[in-house]
């Protein structure tokens, strides 16, 4: 049974702002499956009440089978891959490129890699193993800290990620891009078709030059 996420009223009094903003940091909750057999995969079908108030959804398949459910499949926005021990089942270029084109993303944890040189060592072959086949593509690192010694700052988990095999530029979109793609797929659970959002264009040398001072000094603060 899929219990109510608990409100983030509850766990805090008053929440932090965002920093440059006045608004409170918003809160999501996540529903994480972890499937070991094809039943499990039955709540996410369900129409359990409580499934609504949850804004992201994450499956953790232990068998190629339930890996390729997932990837096909299940209405999720994560699949999460095991970085712990050895995985016991091959990752499959079809499963993963349905994956992609369905908008699902693959999260690796890092905390792993940092506390224990065997799950290091499983991690990095477990991550490899996926870049072979996504190529670097729609791949989020997350944490998965018990404690904020644990958290790493944005740019040292880029840089980790080019020890699981990615670019540069994938590495960063790891940590920023991508994670926001993963929150606009949950959001269009909650809508009738998709959600719409908008983004500032880079300005093009020409534009620069044609722009007057007075704006310049605007743009670049």
């Amino acid at each position: 049974e899929i219990v109510k996420p608990i409100s983030p009223a509850e766990l805090f009094p008053t929440l932090p702002l965002v920093q440059g903003k006045s608004k409170p940091i918003k809160i999501l909750s996540r529903l994480t499956l972890i499937a070991s057999d094809p039943s499990h995969c039955n709540i996410l079908r369900s129409t359990s009440t409580n499934i609504k108030f949850y804004d992201i959804f994450a499956v953790f398949p232990k068998n190629g089978k339930l890996f390729h459910v997932a990837c096909t499949t299940l209405d999720v926005d994560l699949v999460c891959i095991n970085v712990t021990e050895k995985l016991p089942f091959y990752i499959k270029r079809p499963s993963v490129n349905v994956a992609i084109d369905r908008g699902i993303y693959f999260e690796l944890l890092y905390v792993p890699a940092i506390k224990d040189s065997t799950m290091r060592r499983y991690t990095v072959s477990n991550a490899l193993s996926l870049m072979q086949i996504c190529r670097g593509k729609n791949i989020v690192l997350s944490s998965s800290a018990e404690r904020p010694l644990q958290l790493r700052g944005p740019y040292d988990v880029a840089n980790l990620g080019w020890l699981f095999g990615l670019s540069e530029s994938n590495a960063k979109a790891a940590v920023s891009t991508n994670c926001r793609a993963v929150l606009l797929h949950g959001e269009t659970r909650k809508t009738a078709s998709g959600v719409v959002y908008t983004k500032k264009k880079p300005r093009s040398p020409e534009e620069d030059e044609s722009t007057p001072v007075s704006k310049k000094a605007k743009i670049t603060l």
